[in-house]
């Protein structure tokens, strides 16, 4: 059944192809995800950081890397990406004087040495690990004892509108399982990272009909790639139901699509210099659950 944790379950090789084949027009439809990286990178500039090695984890295009390495201009910075075609694109967001390194590998599996880089980026990267808790492993193993880790993903909310259309519609999943804020903060203690600080931020997208949300979503390589996933070819009718229960939603003239971001920080297994929550708890800020809203 759709519900079922397997049903759920990410297929690797079919994440690495869609992704791959996105990378080409990735910059142009990923304005959501550039929205993000912006913001967790304003909250990086808060740390005074004097990194020696920087892992920009999930890099897509290896905009950010850019400006990783521009921030932090003495440092060896690493794109790492799943896709070799993303890889390709973020070569060419290399300028003269700020090359980064670039490593096709997977977040699951990486290869790099056990406590060797200073501070992990990853920005919507992690809602497509799975398990969560193997790729925290990764992130803990490889920073230093004292390093820092930042990103952002996905909370449950995301796509809560496309998820009830296509449940309307058949008993497939259509749409990517995503964790609570508490289950990610739990996932980030068990996994040995300490001092996690957690928030949630809801932004709001308005397209024209569903269709356009789709076409969205399969431009950035958002592909359905779960194990219950339909297996048949998407049929007039399904699709038509699934368009029409989704019109219950509209709002003047454009239908909304949610998206919950959680943005997290931790330290590596030495904690901060000088500590900011007893080791083991979690941090959620009670205020920081805000709203925006933002045009496609």
């Amino acid at each position: 059944m759709a519900e079922s944790a397997d049903a759920f379950r990410l297929d690797r090789e079919r994440l690495r192809a869609a992704f791959d084949r996105a990378s080409a027009g990735y910059e142009a439809a990923a304005g959501l995800q550039a929205q993000v990286s912006t913001e967790l990178l304003e909250r990086l500039a808060a740390f005074d950081f004097a990194p020696r090695v920087v892992l920009d984890l999930g890099c897509g295009t290896g905009r950010v890397t850019r400006e990783l390495k521009r921030r932090y201009p003495r440092a060896l910075v690493i794109a790492l990406d799943i896709a070799p075609g993303m890889l390709r694109e973020a070569r060419r967001n290399q300028g003269l004087w700020r090359r980064f390194a670039r490593l096709n590998a997977d977040a699951l599996q990486l290869p790099l040495a056990p406590s060797c880089v200073d501070l992990v980026f990853s920005s919507l990267v992690l809602q497509w690990c799975e398990p969560l808790e193997q790729a925290l492993a990764e992130v803990r193993r490889v920073v230093r004892p004292g390093g820092f880790f930042v990103f952002s993903t996905f909370g449950p909310d995301t796509l809560k509108e496309l998820r009830a259309a296509w449940a309307s519609a058949d008993g497939h999943n259509h749409v990517n399982r995503f964790l609570d804020v508490h289950d990610v903060g739990d996932a980030l203690a068990r996994s040995g990272l300490t001092e996690p600080v957690l928030d949630v931020d809801r932004i709001e997208l308005e397209f024209p009909d569903a269709l356009t949300l789709m076409r969205d979503l399969k431009a950035i390589g958002a592909h359905n790639v779960t194990a219950g996933r339909p297996r048949a070819l998407m049929g007039r009718a399904r699709l038509a139901r699934m368009t029409a229960a989704y019109e219950a939603w509209r709002r003047g003239g454009s239908l909304p699509a949610t998206y919950e971001v959680i943005y997290g920080a931790s330290w590596g297994a030495g904690g901060a210099a000088h500590s900011a929550a007893p080791p083991g708890e979690v941090h959620i800020a009670p205020g920081a659950i805000r709203r925006r809203e933002a045009r496609s």
